[in-house]
């Protein structure tokens, strides 16, 4: 099967992110691509880590477990306003009491003109982690649109179609990589709105004036 629109779109804001010399925040280490912060390493990442080694990269996370560079709440960052380039924010806004706010606080500390990366999650499973994470929030498009109300060139792209989708919401065994591989297979023969996804991919820029 072809390579899925919500991959090509991640591979493409990684690099608009990382664009060299640039100054990155990745709140909760969601890149997965540095073994030496972030509580998780995804191997298919690889590509990432010569990219990160082009710019200034800043890990934010609310404990000091794994190793970020700066340890704090994404609801009120120990940031200066206007310092980053990039912010990039995946698989974190469900897990805080005040999305709004993080959201706020994400323009806040991004220059004019900076680009945010998101992924947020809409039909996906509870996932918590006693004592690190609570997990509150599930995201519409609409609500992406409007959590961004003060961004500009908001783009997003949802992962996963309604039927990929409901395999990926199944208990193991049977979510497994052949019901997934199934689900992608039908959802490619027929036409989805779009609506009904895992999550969406998110960017947008704060903006320049």
């Amino acid at each position: 099967m072809p390579t899925p629109a919500w991959d090509i779109f991640f591979e493409n804001a990684v690099k608009a992110a990382l664009a060299p010399d640039s100054r990155v925040l990745d709140i909760g280490a969601g890149l997965r691509a540095d073994p030496s912060r972030g509580n998780r390493v995804d191997a298919r990442r690889a590509w990432i880590r010569p990219l990160l080694e082009r710019v200034r990269y800043d890990v934010l996370d609310p404990v000091d477990t794994y190793k970020p560079d700066i340890v704090g709440d994404l609801q009120a960052m120990p940031i200066d306003d206007a310092f980053y380039d990039s912010v990039i924010c995946l698989a974190v806004l469900e897990h805080v009491s005040r999305p709004w706010d993080g959201v706020k606080e994400m323009r806040r500390i991004l220059k004019p003109g900076g680009f945010l990366f998101l992924y947020v999650p809409f039909l996906a499973p509870y996932h918590a982690e006693p004592g690190y994470y609570s997990d509150f929030w599930r995201f519409t498009d609409e609500g992406i649109k409007t959590l961004l109300y003060e961004f500009d060139d908001v783009r997003l792209v949802p992962v996963r179609g309604p039927v990929e989708t409901l395999a990926h919401l199944l208990p193991r065994p049977i979510h497994n990589a052949f019901f997934l591989w199934l689900g992608r297979k039908l959802d490619s023969l027929r036409r989805a709105s779009g609506k009904q996804a895992s999550g969406f991919y998110v960017t947008a820029r704060r903006p320049a004036a």
